[in-house]
């Protein structure tokens, strides 16, 4: 075994991981609810960045609606984003032979 050649992969595959970390963060999701008219934005990296709610939603006599409608937005824009980020980190653990269950 060539400990030098996978000393060099592994370092090679931590510098891929840390640019790919740092793009996630620029990429954008959107999660949306009652058709569209509650959007969430946030980064592949989780960050929420705007909740955008269309006034026909909003009913002053009934909050839980409008907060079950965001709540649901915020899940699907951060399970998007999850989703984004573990495809871009299979790209990088692809051809570096880890065992079963220590890819991303």
């Amino acid at each position: 075994m060539d400990f030098s050649k996978i000393l060099k992969q592994a370092q090679r595959a931590q510098q891929d991981m840390q640019r790919v970390q740092a793009g996630l963060a620029q990429l954008t999701v959107e999660g949306t609810a009652a058709g569209g008219k509650v959007t969430v934005t946030a980064t592949a990296a989780g960050d929420i960045q705007a909740i955008r709610i269309d006034p026909s939603v909003v009913d002053p006599a009934d909050v839980e609606i409008l907060e079950d409608l965001v709540l649901a937005a915020v899940r699907q824009a951060l399970d998007a984003g999850r989703k984004l980020a573990e495809g871009e980190m299979k790209k990088v653990t692809a051809g570096m032979g880890l065992p079963p269950g220590m890819g991303f």
